[in-house]
């Protein structure tokens, strides 16, 4: 069985397989194709994939989530800034004993082209996960489910209270599928369940994706399932999904891995209860952390530095004395200068605060 993991602005494809049970051996596909615009200026330097979760790329959470389920290889198409997914992983590597491949995609082609780019390599069942969301959904539950419905399609569904944000899927009482509708006011919603960017397909599925052309499967392939009348149902079960499409969803991500919401692994030894610390860095005694603080590896914590709430510390940062920092995420490199003061804010890779400055609301601070 094959996966394909799809990102809104940027598109993953990872064909992924891992022996796992009798009956179980799925194979995915990542695109990590286009730009992530909506999470720019984060995206500016680095491509969304690699956009650090608790100082883990997203594309290695979800690596994580293909191999927790039996995925044994892994294709990953790459366009945007590819050059820093080729230097992280190789064109061929191995990630969690899973075989990963790196293949350029010169010409952007959409969730659903992207896909078809790679068809030669999915003869079974293959799966499609967003690359620009954090979940901990269920691969195996979701594919049985899937194979249980006899389905041609299956739409990972999770229900949201802004369905402004989101396309949403109606189904009825057996799950089938019965329609969608784009990012509708909330009034004017058909439903409340939010297609994640999830999805199960058997091959034959994609014979409705033309050849190198630009295609969604939202807007392109999944009308047509309708038109044709296949097997195309929505699955519906508890798991955390996070759309991070936004900065203050990529904010609220970092704090929902933090304070036990999210499935994922949190690296760093846990020290005690919400404080993870990476290998070597050092925290003065005198430092104050509150709540669930995530520390990096090789990162200085000076005297009198008070980390309070969701706090994540990159590799590398630096934190002079008597710096207060509440809800924020400083990403790798990263230092503060003496007496800063941050609240709800990302201070961005190898970006200086200069001694005493403030920063909150929301901002993200890097170089220009």
């Amino acid at each position: 069985m094959k996966a394909i993991i799809n990102i809104s602005d940027t598109t993953f494809d990872s064909n992924g397989a891992t022996g796992g049970d009798a009956g179980f051996h799925p194979a995915g596909a990542a695109s990590a194709a286009g730009k992530g615009t909506r999470l720019f200026p984060l995206t500016g330097e680095i491509p969304k994939p690699m956009a650090p979760v608790v100082n883990t790329p997203i594309i290695e959470h979800i690596f994580d989530l293909l191999a927790g389920h039996g995925i044994e290889e892994v294709y990953v198409n790459v366009h945007y800034l590819a050059d820093a997914l080729m230097e992280a992983y190789g064109e061929e590597s191995r990630v969690n004993g899973m075989a990963v491949h790196l293949e350029r995609e010169d010409e952007l082609l959409g969730t659903a082209g992207g896909v078809k780019r790679l068809a030669s390599r999915f003869d079974d069942t293959f799966v499609v996960v967003s690359g620009d969301a954090l979940t901990d959904v269920n691969i195996k539950e979701l594919v049985e489910y899937h194979r249980e419905k006899g389905a041609l399609a299956t739409i990972a569904l999770r229900r949201v209270y802004d369905t402004s944000e989101f396309g949403v899927v109606e189904v009825d009482e057996e799950g089938n599928i019965q329609g969608f509708q784009e990012k509708p006011r909330p009034e004017e919603a058909i439903s409340t369940l939010a297609n994640t960017g999830i999805y199960v397909f058997e091959p034959r599925a994609l014979d409705y994706i033309p050849e190198g052309v630009f295609f969604d499967f939202a807007e392109d392939v999944f009308p047509k399932l309708l038109e044709h009348g296949e097997r195309f149902v929505g699955y519906q079960e508890d798991f955390y999904w996070s759309d991070i499409g936004t900065l203050a969803a990529y904010r609220q991500a970092q704090y929902d891995v933090l304070s036990g919401k999210v499935g994922v692994k949190i690296p760093g030894e846990k020290r005690s209860e919400g404080l993870w610390v990476g290998e070597d860095a050092q925290i003065h005694s005198s430092a104050e952390i509150e709540g669930h603080v995530l520390i990096g590896k090789d990162a200085v914590v000076g005297r009198g530095v008070k980390l309070l709430g969701d706090v994540t510390v990159g590799s590398d940062c630096w934190i002079r004395p008597n710096v207060t920092i509440k809800r924020s995420i400083l990403l790798p490199g990263a230092s503060v200068g003496g007496g800063a003061y941050l609240e709800d804010c990302i201070v961005g890779h190898h970006y200086d605060v200069r001694p005493q400055e403030t920063i909150r609301g929301g901002a993200l601070i890097r170089r220009a």
